[in-house]
């Protein structure tokens, strides 16, 4: 919360106390000149609290009787920032609620906001529309995010159990570097006990997570969200693909999907290419997407699929 805005929530705690402050003793208590206490008092009034104006010799501010402050005050840009934020973070996958949770957080935060104001973030929800799909949600359990995101805050180890995506479950122990939320999914990335190594594992699989006695030390210059992206592209396939591209790696990053590929910077302007795949019949596209000069290292079937690839096109090229 900045300053100011404690300050306005301040001038109202005072005036809730009942009676008439003048000018002069709320400037006093708020450590503020009188005309920043109008100017708070008039931020008041455009939030709709009944603040009244009292003139002559002994006037001042006072709230008509029987106001009481509600539960939450946002202003119409903080209110228009947190409903929005929760209708993006649901869309976007990120949100660590069910779609319930979601809507009865962003109907207390409608309750509690003026009448006019209310209506008109109704009149907004109810006729935006996006242009990218919903992503699904994969919800990891609120107390395991928060426990590793103090743990990672802190350097503190955790104690998890850990359920692998063939159904084998584990107990180890993990250094938490830190937490990273990419294609609708939250992970972890640290120190693993169980393989020695710096892993990433998905929240929506850890079943429990207990802080530990002790504290580690971050590698300096680690990057939680590289780690994590490079991790999903090292992840086992049945076909792992090695191309050699002319283009800087900053090139490449802009062409192709993250947590996809890993790239390796080489001489002369080059750089080598590596992807895992399921099936090997949409890499093609992806070369011709960078729009560089490639040699292909292995698999040597990747090229009888470029070859296809551009048969095709000169096919649908020459149609009338």
């Amino acid at each position: 919360m900045t300053r100011p805005t404690a300050r306005v929530l301040a001038l109202l705690e005072i005036l809730q106390t009942g009676g008439t402050r003048t000018v002069a003793q709320l400037a006093d208590r708020l450590g503020v000149d009188e005309r920043t206490v109008r100017r708070y008092a008039q931020h008041l009034a455009d939030l709709d609290v009944p603040v009244r104006s009292v003139r002559g010799r002994y006037g001042g501010y006072r709230l008509e009787p029987g106001y009481r402050m509600p539960p939450l005050m946002l202003t119409g840009d903080e209110a228009l920032a947190v409903v929005l934020g929760l209708v993006a973070g649901r869309r976007a996958g990120v949100v660590t609620t069910s779609a319930a949770a979601a809507e009865s957080a962003a109907a207390k935060i409608r309750r509690v906001l003026p009448e006019a104001l209310g209506r008109r973030l109704d009149a907004l929800l109810s006729t935006a529309d996006f242009t990218a799909p919903a992503r699904p949600v994969t919800t990891p359990e609120t107390d395991v995010l928060l426990t590793l995101a103090e743990a990672a805050r802190d350097h503190r180890p955790v104690a998890v159990q850990y359920t692998a995506w063939r159904g084998r479950r584990s107990e180890r122990t993990l250094h938490p570097y830190g937490i990273v939320a990419h294609s609708g999914r939250w992970y972890v990335t640290g120190a693993d006990s169980d393989s020695g190594e710096v892993r990433t594992f998905r929240l929506d699989r850890v079943d429990s997570a207990t802080v530990l006695a002790g504290s580690f030390d971050v590698p300096a210059g680690f990057d939680p969200a590289a780690r994590v992206l490079s991790g999903l592209a090292e992840v086992p396939r049945p076909h792992e693909v090695s191309v050699r591209v002319q283009a800087t790696p900053a090139h490449l990053s802009t062409r192709i999907p993250m947590g996809v590929t890993t790239v390796e910077e080489l001489a002369d302007g080059w750089a080598r290419l590596r992807l895992r795949a399921e099936r090997l019949d949409w890499v093609p596209s992806v070369l011709a997407w960078l729009n560089c000069p490639f040699v292909i290292e292995h698999p040597p079937a990747l090229r009888d699929e470029v070859h296809a690839l551009a048969r095709r096109l000169t096919t649908y090229a020459n149609n009338d």
